[in-house]
């Protein structure tokens, strides 16, 4: 048996051509995430991931015409979301109905690479809707109406707000699309791909990959960073809540990660954008609070921040419910996630590891009368 690694930390469990994770930051196919930020839409770096390659001008153009024209649900569909009950928290209502969205999609059982890249995007389309679709129905107010105006980042947006955003907030929203969209073998990559490696759909892998994305030790950090943020009374008291909260050893969220030991470039990335967006409006609130506890954790634990907590506070000014922040980052991973599957099924061989006995030594049945 090989040396056993407990949750399988530093285990090398397949080869991936999608993305790498280094000392020198996070890559996307060769392409580092500060330069996709940079220069790219998030349809850019979703074309990449699903594609291989970033797109030229018409087959950026082609692939926004296709995606827009895929926003709209099946009938039916909408009607079958709508009545999840509001009681159910945002990430299982997201599961069903992508769950859902597979009985409407006419290509879910075809396995070939090409239907694999077209049901994925018909999911990208779809996951805004599908988020708006239940949030509108939870809150007792008409669903947004679909329409192929638009960025994508602007469109979840507009399900989610039912408001036009402006250009800074799209600009916002579509970096941290892009952050989101993909982090080599994760939890979540990893459970879509052992889904997948029996030969299984991509829906059934997506929903795999959400289930895993919904446990706290994965997902939802965002949500929790935002919820620990709001319990600051103010941006000077700040540095005072959170020395107490270390004193009583209490966990800070947002902060460390267990593959990015030297910092997450992806959090530097999106702090920045925040800082200039809430300067601009005005209102550096969250960000004078977010750059004190920082500067405390960093000297007293000597952890860095990963991109969850800067985006808790960015998310939180452009007016998000905060139990909807990781429903968006499943709106940005399923690129990922869909990328990895069909990775998976190109090149594929069952994920079938081993356990490492603990149990009793070999034992004879005694009989019944005998069992104390």
């Amino acid at each position: 048996m090989a040396e056993y690694s407990p949750g399988l930390e530093g285990v090398i469990a397949g080869e991936t051509a999608i993305c790498s994770i280094s000392d020198e930051g996070l890559f996307y196919r060769g392409y580092f995430i500060g330069e996709l930020a940079a220069k790219c839409s998030f349809e850019e770096v979703a074309y990449l991931l699903l594609c291989g390659e970033l797109p030229n001008r018409d087959q950026l153009d082609r692939y926004r015409r296709e995606l827009a024209s895929e926003r709209e649900l099946a009938p039916g569909l909408r009607e079958l979301v709508g009545v999840v009950p509001a009681s159910v928290p945002p990430m299982d209502a997201l599961r069903s109905a992508v769950s859902l969205q597979a009985h409407f999609d006419p290509e879910t059982v075809d396995g070939s690479h090409e239907a694999n890249v077209r049901k994925a995007t018909r999911l990208l389309a779809q996951v805004p809707a599908l988020i708006g679709v239940w949030n509108a129905a939870r809150n007792g107010r008409e669903p947004v109406p679909v329409d192929d105006a638009g960025s994508h980042a602007a469109y979840l947006l507009r399900q989610l707000t039912g408001d036009e955003p402006d250009r800074d907030a799209e600009r916002a929203m579509n970096v941290s699309l892009i952050l989101y969209a993909e982090h080599e073998y994760n939890a979540s990559a990893f459970a879509a791909r052992v889904v997948v490696s029996t030969l299984s759909d991509l829906h059934s892998g997506i929903v795999a990959g959400i289930g895993a994305l919904k446990g706290p030790l994965h997902g939802g950090a965002n949500e929790e960073a935002m919820e620990m943020l709001l319990e600051v009374p103010s941006p000077e008291r700040a540095e005072p809540w959170v020395r107490e909260r270390l004193e009583r050893r209490e966990r800070i969220m947002g902060f460390g990660h267990r593959v990015v030991r030297k910092g997450d470039t992806r959090a530097g990335i999106l702090h920045d954008l925040g800082a200039a967006l809430a300067r601009k409006r005005g209102d550096t609130r969250w960000l004078d609070t977010a750059d004190t506890i920082q500067r405390v954790v960093e000297h007293e634990k000597g952890l860095k921040p990963n991109v969850d907590f800067p985006c808790a506070w960015v998310y939180y000014m452009l007016c998000l419910p905060v139990d909807l922040y990781t429903p968006i980052f499943v709106a940005s991973r399923v690129t990922g996630w869909s990328a990895h599957i069909i990775e998976q099924l190109d090149h594929n061989r069952l994920i079938r590891p081993r356990g490492l006995y603990v149990g009793p030594e070999p034992r004879p049945v005694p009989p019944l009368e005998e069992r104390g």
